[in-house]
């Protein structure tokens, strides 16, 4: 149901944020300062052994500088406990002595409606554990027990059997009261296309599939007839099950990393259940399917870093290699996987029962992160002994890397890759230009010089060619954006620093972007860790508590000099007077351009550095395309400076 902005904050200011978050966490003594309401802990979403994880009672947020989670009092409910919002509200009202509002007739009866499914599910589950003990479930039984099933690890996870019967199933459920529509809301029955339905799963164990809170909403069924064309059926989609946003033995997992910090993904039910039973409890399964996107964002938010574990086959390898590509776009700082690679024909079961956990953990330990499995599964088996061989492996690679939508995350993959190119290829090159003479291109060392100096020169025919130069044009060499010698303090760093000063709600807004600010001057750095710590004891509410703040930190002659620059350069948007909505679109354009000009910066540098050690046409085609890009970026600068300059208006008018 809908509830107005008015109840929701009439709750959350009766009820302290860290009355909520406290209940769930042991606050850490030494940084928790309890009279101004700001309290530290290690993170309940991800392991940690040293608390980054911050609650502040005087905003009502929480934010982890670990893994970046943040929220409010209804967040924290229904990302960590896996309640529905109406029922986070319902908590917290409760906790502030407040009485719900009147519900919606219309949201009620569907509440309703999707309460008696779990009803129904329940009593499904029941069924089924209770056959499973009876003369039908013989084979059952016995089958669990070939593999190493006890039975408290059968009860634990609810494991039963579908009688081979038409109608075992819906004759029970009727006979409880159960209509027709509701038996068929839950998939348990099958009503396409005849005129009688009847039982979905028949001769077939049983995996009840719950929900974040433990409800069961699905069953998994595997047949015990080799003769059956599906050995596993699941559920179809319903009400309460929508495949691709379900991870089996999710809720159990989450609660076991409070022991153990990273979760792991395995292949199937009964893997989860083996390695449970083994003492890996923080372990969940896709069901029956490829990981999806909605899965692997429920796996990073139970921790930054899970351990994707495929079968030690060609079709486990296949499914490893999807995985990797449906993560390459998703990686961020915190977010990324690793993966791990059973031996040869063996799966987490098997290799448990036979070698017992330990083994089991060594694979664990030996996780590959997610850029190996990348590099591995590009070159494994290539032969790369053309030029032509070569430049397409690294046109794959670079076309793999360009994926990546994070910047700074993308860099660090596009240097990792050329580096692995290099130190793939480099010996076989040095070797064929030593002995080619003057046959190829010489480059001769020097640096792409961006304001004097000496340039590198790259001899397209041989030694005695005349020389090409490639240098950076002059403007951009005077431009803010490449000044860097002489402590000269960069423009567009010190305009998002003033930005951030005299609007401090845009430190909120922008947050992660903020924290991971990349900035090259050492004055702006300093204010820089002045604000985020200014933003984490609640000192960056109003613009002069935080000059406050500068000034405290004895930081003021470079608040001075940078707000001087500002000024001058008439970055109006930067200043105070600036209207809210222009002062967040101006710094939304810089932050672009600072991010973009950093990573091509950088990129450049690595560019020079790979020309002058591996002097090859691709490398000196890669430098050109950087340049090229870092002129673009400043030609963009320019024209947002001069509309800065030309038509600036302020909150006052």
């Amino acid at each position: 149901m809908r509830f107005s902005d008015g109840f929701l904050s009439e709750i959350r200011d009766r009820v302290p944020i860290s009355a909520v978050v406290g209940q769930r966490v042991t606050w850490d003594r030494k940084k928790t300062n309890a009279p101004r309401g700001d309290f530290w802990a290690c993170c309940p979403f991800h392991g940690e052994k040293s608390p980054s994880f911050h609650c502040e009672d005087r905003k009502g947020r929480y934010h982890c500088f670990g893994c970046g989670v943040s929220g409010d009092h209804f967040r924290f409910l229904t990302d960590l406990d896996g309640l529905s919002f109406p029922e986070a509200v319902e908590r917290i009202a409760e906790m502030a002595g407040v009485p719900m509002p009147a519900r919606d007739a219309q949201e009620e009866r569907r509440e309703r409606e999707r309460a008696s499914l779990h009803d129904v599910m329940e009593l499904a589950t029941t069924f089924f554990e209770d056959r499973l003990q009876t003369s039908d479930g013989a084979r059952a039984r016995a089958y669990l027990r070939d593999r190493g099933l006890t039975q408290t690890t059968q009860q634990q996870f609810r494991l039963g059997f579908a009688p081979d019967s038409r109608n075992a199933l819906k004759e029970f459920l009727a006979s409880k009261g159960i209509e027709k529509a509701q038996m068929e809301a839950c998939g348990l029955t099958v009503f396409e296309d005849v005129p009688v339905s009847y039982d979905r799963f028949r001769d077939r164990i049983m995996f009840p599939i719950p929900d974040s809170r433990g409800r069961i909403i699905a069953f998994g069924g595997r047949a015990m007839s080799a003769e059956v064309s599906a050995k596993y059926l699941n559920s179809p989609e319903t009400e309460l099950f929508h495949k691709g946003n379900v991870l089996y033995n999710f809720a159990r997992a989450r609660k076991a990393l409070q022991k153990d910090g990273t979760v792991i993904a395995v292949e199937g039910y009964m893997d989860v259940i083996a390695l449970a039973q083994a003492g890996f409890e923080n372990v969940v399964a896709p069901l029956g399917t490829a990981l999806t996107e909605s899965q692997l964002g429920l796996l990073w938010r139970m921790s930054g870093e899970p351990v994707l574990c495929f079968d030690g086959d060609k079709a486990g390898l296949k499914a490893a290699y999807r995985a990797a590509d449906l993560a390459l776009p998703l990686v961020a700082p915190g977010h990324t996987t690793r993966f791990a690679l059973l031996p040869e024909g063996k799966d987490p079961d098997d290799l448990v029962k036979a070698e017992g956990p330990e083994a089991f953990r060594t694979v664990l330990n030996a996780a590959r992160p997610l850029s190996e499995l990348i590099w591995m599964r590009e070159t494994s088996g290539g032969v790369f002994d053309t030029p032509e061989r070569r430049a397409e492996l690294e046109k794959t690679l670079r076309e793999l890397t360009s994926r990546i939508k994070d910047e700074s995350v993308r860099y660090h993959y596009q240097q990792e890759m050329r580096e692995r190119v290099l130190n793939f290829f480099g010996s076989q090159r040095g070797r064929q230009q030593g002995q080619g003479g003057g046959g190829k291109g010489s480059y001769n060392k020097g640096s792409f010089n961006k304001g004097g100096g000496e340039r590198g020169q790259w001899n397209k025919g041989g030694a005695g060619a005349a020389a090409g130069r490639l240098a950076v044009s002059d403007s951009l060499a005077r431009s803010a954006m490449v000044k860097r010698a002489g402590g000269i303090m960069p423009l567009r760093e010190a305009a998002l620093v003033v930005t951030l000063v005299n609007h401090p709600s845009l430190i909120d807004e922008n947050f992660e972007h903020v924290e991971r600010l990349d900035l090259s001057h050492g004055e702006l750095k300093q204010l820089h860790s002045v604000l985020i710590d200014a933003m984490a004891h609640g000192e960056a509410n109003t613009r002069e508590a935080v000059v406050a703040a500068i000034e405290r930190a004895s930081c003021a002659e470079m608040w001075e000099r940078a707000v001087t620059l500002a000024r001058r350069a008439r970055q109006w948007t930067a200043f105070e007077d600036a209207a809210i909505e222009d002062a967040r679109d101006a710094f939304a354009q810089t932050l672009h351009l600072h991010r973009s000009a950093r990573t091509l910066h950088k990129e450049l540098k690595q560019a020079e550095v790979a020309l002058a050690t591996d002097p090859t046409d691709e490398n000196y085609r890669h430098l050109v395309e950087v340049q090229a890009q870092f002129h673009d970026v400043q030609a963009t600068e320019a024209l947002i400076e001069g509309f800065g300059v030309s038509s600036g208006r302020s909150g006052r008018n």
